[in-house]
Parts: C-alpha cells; structure tokens; sequence
C-alpha cells in the first residue's frame, strides 16, 4: 500500500513534513484524539508518532545550525563591584552568632594558675569566673595546674553558671587547637555537670 503523507500546520515552506506509514494509523490515531483516555487536560492532546520527511531539503527548526556555547553566571552573594564598594561588610553568620550563641566559655592556661570565665556577648559582661588564683583554692589544692585542677575549675564554672540561669554556652577553640589534654578536661568536666555546649 502506498503510504499516506501530508503536511501538519500552515502551509509554510520552513514548516517540515510530516508522513504517516499507513491509513489504519491514521484511523486509529483519530480516534484516540476523539476520545481521550482521562479526564486531565494534559491527556486530551494526543501522542502522534510523527517521521520527519528532510528529503525534501527542510530542516526542522528544534535543530541549531550552530553550536551554541553556554556561559555559566558565577553563583556568588556579592558581585565583585559590590564586595569593591563594601569591603568591611560582616558575613551573615558573623552578624547573627552573637545571638545564636550568646554564651561563650574563655579558658586560659598560665605557668602557674588556670582562669575560666564565661562572657555574655551582647553586653561584653563576665557572667561567671573561676581561677586557682583565687584564695580559697590556692590553698586547698595540692598543683594549680594539673588534672584535677582542671576538673575542680569545670565544676565551679557549672555551678556558677547553672546559679545565674545559664544551661548552654559555646566554645570557640583556637586555630588548630585540639580539644584534648586539659582543656578536654575542663570541657568535660562541665557538660558531666550539666552545661550543654552548642
């Protein structure tokens, strides 16, 4: 049988040419537009399997006749004219940190004593202070910087704190500083006392 072709659309010379292989396609094909399948409006267009027909020097216009080279667009926050204009702009995170974490624990270890204090960020003030400075414990303690110097300083600094309404606080730790040794100590001795670190 010879094979039934016709073209789809307006009669225009850039349209291409469209063919369908026999007329019992073509039948079955308008029925199925006639009656859809579903109720959607997605399923009343029907799903023609057309051949494109180039024989006749068309060239479907879905094909580039070049290469089109696609430019991808940096995804930064600042433009470099904007970051130019603002250099001393802080981060998000550097704006909001300081009331996320509004608690932060500073420990410092000298030659001869051990100081823990927790500074409030907002308002810059010294919530609560530990130091084997202090009278009571320089005479008590057998070495102001040992082991259980470190534990007896993260337990004064949970109680101070618990007794000034203070359950979570943060600690910064120096650049390529390790959380071991004794301020691992000190650290730990205060969340077994019930400080939660965040």
């Amino acid at each position: 049988m010879a094979a039934l072709s016709f073209s789809v659309g307006c009669s225009s010379s850039s349209i291409p040419r469209c063919s369908f292989s026999s007329p019992s396609l073509q039948c079955s094909l308008l029925k199925s537009v006639s009656k859809p399948s579903s109720l959607s409006w997605i399923s009343s267009f029907p799903c023609l399997p057309v051949s494109m027909d180039t024989s006749a020097g068309f060239l479907s216009p879905l094909i580039p006749k070049r290469q089109v080279s696609v430019i991808r667009a940096a995804w930064t926050r600042r433009s470099r004219g904007e970051a130019s204009k603002k250099p001393n702009r802080k981060s998000w995170k550097q704006r909001t940190d300081m009331y996320m974490r509004p608690f932060l624990l500073n420990v410092f270890f000298s030659k001869r004593f051990i100081h823990a204090k927790v500074v409030h960020r907002g308002t810059c003030k010294v919530v609560s202070v530990a130091s084997t400075n202090a009278k009571d414990l320089r005479n008590t303690l057998p070495s102001l910087t040992d082991y259980d110097a470190c534990r007896t300083i993260g337990q004064l600094i949970a109680e101070r704190s618990i007794e000034a309404d203070i359950f979570a606080m943060s600690y910064d730790p120096k650049k390529n500083e390790r959380i071991e040794g004794k301020i691992g100590m000190v650290l730990d001795t205060i969340k077994e006392n019930g400080i939660i670190f965040v």
